[in-house]
């Protein structure tokens, strides 16, 4: 860095025109020195070379696939919640393309990414295997959540003012109407959103991201388990309004019983 600014201040800047390959010791010919029809030439012949001009940049193609996929792995990540994909089943992704009316690509990308959150396991040749889960590895997640969630709710009910969990209200009555027609992808996505609001009023980011990552997971069916029950999630639907009431009244009492029996029956 010094050295460099040595240089700088021993040497002048390039002139407007000047080649930057230019070596360090060769005279540079003041722009005002060039005649004006060179001037003009060499910016002519800059452009053409492909140098740097200030025209709008090309549109960035990759975002129409990326946006795809995205949408491709929200439709998957449904189907897995939904039960559609079947756990132990091989699907390829030529044949969800089709299924979703989009090529094989977005839908091999978004299962990748499927692949390292742990939903499904690659299988050569074939596609990808729905990963097979069973209740201990669901109590296991439920356990781990309540490790990292529970102290920090607990912290938050401490310190929060209560204007701040009013404005969680929409989150938290979203879980409910999802839960009251039975949509288990909706109720899903709901009550991660309301999760991520508590947790993110932290202000660990990290915590934020780890936390969510292992709550979808919980989400995910078991092979050949029961299906959730509308009964189930408006169970727990309830306990997230019954939880921020509390918060809000900053009743320290009710908010540690219901954030307890919440991870409790988390795994049910």
């Amino acid at each position: 860095m010094e050295q460099g600014s040595a240089r700088e201040g021993a040497r002048p800047a390039y002139a407007p025109g000047a080649s930057p390959y230019a070596s360090g010791n060769a005279a540079r010919v003041p722009q005002d020195r060039v005649p004006e029809q060179a001037r003009g030439r060499r910016g002519e012949e800059g452009q053409a070379r492909g140098e740097h001009t200030h025209s709008e940049p090309p549109a960035p193609r990759a975002v129409q696939r990326h946006s795809v996929r995205g949408q491709i792995l929200d439709a998957l990540r449904a189907a897995l919640v939904d039960g559609e994909l079947v756990p132990g089943q091989v699907y390829s992704a030529p044949a969800l393309g089709a299924r979703f009316g989009v090529s094989a690509t977005p839908v091999r990308e978004a299962m990748q990414r499927l692949a390292v959150e742990g939903a499904v396991e690659v299988v050569p040749n074939r596609g990808f295997r729905v990963t097979e889960r069973d209740p201990r590895e669901l109590a296991e997640l439920a356990e781990v959540r309540a490790l990292i969630e529970v102290p920090v709710m607990l912290s938050l009910a401490r310190t929060v003012p209560a204007h701040r969990w009013r404005v969680l209200r929409p989150l938290a009555e979203a879980t409910v109407a999802a839960a009251a027609v039975g949509d288990r992808a909706a109720y899903a996505e709901s009550d991660r959103a309301f999760h991520r609001a508590v947790l993110t009023l932290s202000g660990n980011e990290q915590l934020v991201t780890v936390a969510d990552e292992l709550h979808r997971r919980s989400q995910w069916p078991l092979v050949a388990g029961p299906v959730t029950r509308r009964a189930e999630l408006l169970a727990d639907a309830a306990e997230h309004t019954a939880l921020l009431d509390a918060l809000i009244a900053q009743d320290l009492t009710v908010v540690q019983a219901l954030v307890r029996e919440h991870f409790n029956g988390a795994d049910r």
